[in-house]
């Protein structure tokens, strides 16, 4: 688990494809250097977020550490436009004595999003993005959490016609995250805020066992309805 608060800006040392035949394709083995601040109290097996995405440590030094990615992490994100020299966002797993900044952030990216306009609005810039997925806008709501490249930032608005969504970058948060490195046409990960998905399958679970007992308040609501239109339609 991940509070969405980027420690520290690495670059992409190597980015090597490799034949992963137990996964159905091909991975990529990636080493991020500049890391020595995340990497005082790394273990192997640890886990660390690189562009919002939770990956495990397989190999480390002083300065370096190494991941293995799955074709499907590949399919889901921004990592497979990787290249050596790229900077990387990176925060550390949360223990017990982390100050919780951000908000639950999985580091399960569900989708990407193309950066479509950024504009200065004083110190700050205002970032609209076009989701690759347009189902995922049902789950980020105006003045919501949401996880972009692994930085927890807050919705100002949404366009659920247009599945585009903006928000606010501020001056010291521009100093500590790669998105004001990108271009327009670049591409984000995104990372919903899993609240909204448990609460649509909560719902949704309910709403199938009530139509599937005919004595349940919702059925009983169901079959008022109709009796009261049939009623006013024969009278």
């Amino acid at each position: 688990m991940f509070t969405g608060i980027v420690e520290h800006i690495g670059t992409v040392l190597e980015y090597t494809p490799f034949d992963d035949t137990a996964s159905g394709g091909n991975g990529v083995s990636l080493t991020v250097s500049d890391a020595a601040p995340i990497l005082n109290d790394v273990h192997l097996g640890d886990s660390i977020s690189i562009n919002g995405v939770c990956l495990t440590v397989t190999e480390f030094t002083d300065s370096t550490f190494k991941v293995g990615i799955s074709p499907e992490t590949l399919r889901r994100t921004n990592l497979e436009e990787l290249k050596p020299g790229s900077k990387v966002n990176l925060e550390r797993a949360v223990s017990s004595h982390v100050r919780f900044g951000g908000h639950y952030v999985q580091g399960h990216v569900d989708t990407v999003a193309k950066i479509i306009n950024a504009e200065k609005d004083e110190n700050s810039i205002l970032f609209t993005f076009q989701l690759r997925d347009s189902e995922f806008i049902n789950y980020i709501v105006e003045k919501g959490f949401i996880a972009l490249d692994g930085t927890s930032l807050t919705v100002v608005s949404v366009d659920h016609t247009r599945a585009q969504f903006q928000i606010m970058m501020i001056q010291y948060t521009q100093n500590q995250v790669i998105m004001p490195l990108k271009k327009i046409g670049d591409y984000i990960n995104v990372e919903v805020d899993v609240t909204g998905k448990l609460l649509e399958q909560q719902v949704v679970a309910n709403i199938n066992g009530q139509i599937g007992n005919e004595n349940s308040p919702l059925v009983k609501l169901i079959n008022n309805i109709i009796e009261k239109k049939l009623k006013d339609f024969t009278k």
